[in-house]
């Protein structure tokens, strides 16, 4: 049982590090917070179709992941 949570473990840190880096870079808005620009800096931006996707997929995954080593660290 702990083999193959540690497995999954893996496999599921692989797969939020694939999520992570495919997601929209945010550093424009980080340049901006720096530079004074607030010209987005108060827009409400939503996120829609993939990106949206790959957030919520990231999150519950996230998640997951906590869960499992919650789980690892009491067996």
């Amino acid at each position: 049982m702990k083999e193959i949570a540690q497995v999954i473990l893996l496999v599921l840190s692989a797969i939020i590090i694939v999520l992570v880096l495919m997601q929209s870079s945010k550093s424009t808005d980080v340049n901006n917070i720096m530079s004074g620009g607030t010209s987005d800096l108060f827009k409400n931006r939503k996120e829609r179709g993939s990106e949206l996707v790959i957030s919520r997929l990231t999150l519950i995954l996230g998640l997951a992941f906590v869960v499992i080593c919650l789980v690892l660290s009491f067996i």
